[in-house]
C-alpha cells in the first residue's frame, strides 16, 4: 500500500496487516502509555511501533521508544521526521532523515463511505462536498467523502510537525483528482519554508484490498501547489 505510494520518495515504509503479541515490542514507557487500553488498542498502538523501529532500522536507527508528544504526534529521534497510521486490517510507518525530508504524514482508513450522519458535514465545506458529488457520479466506486478524510487527515500530520499548532478540517481546502493524487490549499496563514509562506500540500492516494491510504512528502523545497482544478 504506503510502499508502492511511496516507491520513488526519498522515504523508508515499513507496513503489515497482521498485530504482534504486546509484551515483546514495547519499551517500559510506551507500555506505560496504553497500561489501561483495551487489548485491540494496544495491539495496534505495539504493531505500529514495531513497523517504526523497523523503518527506523533501515536508516541505521537503534531502536528507541516513539512516545505521543503534543496532540498525539510521536515524537521521532533526532534527525528523524515520519508519520504513523493504522486501521482495520493495517498498520504503517513511514520515517525520513531530516536532511532529505521537510515533514511527512500518512493515513490508512477503510476504503467506504463515511456512514456516520454528520460527519462530512464537519469534515467538508460546501464546496468540497459538491466537488466530492461531482467525482462520485463520474467514479461510483471510490469512497470519496472517506479519502477527503484521509487526505485531510495526512495533511494534518505534516502540518504539525512544521507548526505544533492545530489545524481543524476548515482550515485546509483539498481537491481530490482521480489520478491518484490531491491538492490542499491551507486557508489559514501557513509556515515560512525556505524563506517563503506554505500555502498548501500535494498528495497521493492508492486504494487496494479494502484500504485507502493517503500521503504527503514535504521536499527540503516544496513547490508551489498548483491552482486548484487545474
Amino acid at each position: 500500500m504506503l510502499g508502492s505510494l511511496l516507491a520513488a520518495a526519498p522515504v523508508t515504509v515499513v507496513e503489515t496487516t497482521r498485530d504482534e503479541p504486546v509484551g515483546p515490542f514495547l519499551f517500559p514507557e510506551e507500555a506505560d502509555v496504553v497500561a489501561r487500553a483495551v487489548d485491540k488498542r494496544r495491539r495496534e498502538f505495539a504493531t505500529v511501533r514495531r513497523c517504526a523501529r523497523a523503518a527506523l532500522a533501515e536508516l541505521g536507527v537503534p531502536p528507541v521508544p516513539i512516545l505521543p508528544g503534543p496532540k498525539g504526534a510521536p515524537r521521532w529521534p533526532d534527525g528523524i521526521v515520519g508519520s504513523m497510521t493504522h486501521c482495520a486490517g493495517y498498520r504503517a510507518a513511514v520515517v525520513a532523515r531530516d536532511s532529505a525530508v521537510l515533514s511527512v504524514g500518512v493515513d490508512a482508513e477503510p476504503a467506504a463511505p463515511i456512514a456516520e450522519p454528520g460527519v462530512l458535514d464537519l469534515v467538508a465545506d460546501k464546496a468540497e462536498r459538491t466537488a466530492l458529488a461531482e467525482l462520485g457520479i463520474r467514479h461510483p466506486d471510490v469512497p470519496w467523502d472517506r479519502l477527503l478524510f484521509s487526505a485531510k487527515e495526512s495533511v494534518y500530520k505534516t502540518w504539525f510537525p512544521l507548526t505544533g499548532r492545530w489545524l481543524g478540517f476548515e482550515e485546509a481546502r483539498m481537491d481530490l483528482r482521480p489520478d491518484g493524487t490531491f491538492a490542499a490549499t491551507l486557508l489559514v496563514p501557513g509556515p515560512k519554508v525556505a524563506g517563503r509562506e506554505l500555502t498548501g500540500f500535494r498528495g497521493n492516494w492508492l486504494i487496494r484490498d479494502g484500504i485507502a491510504v493517503t500521503a504527503i512528502v514535504l521536499p527540503l523545497t516544496p513547490p508551489v501547489p498548483p491552482v486548484p482544478g487545474t
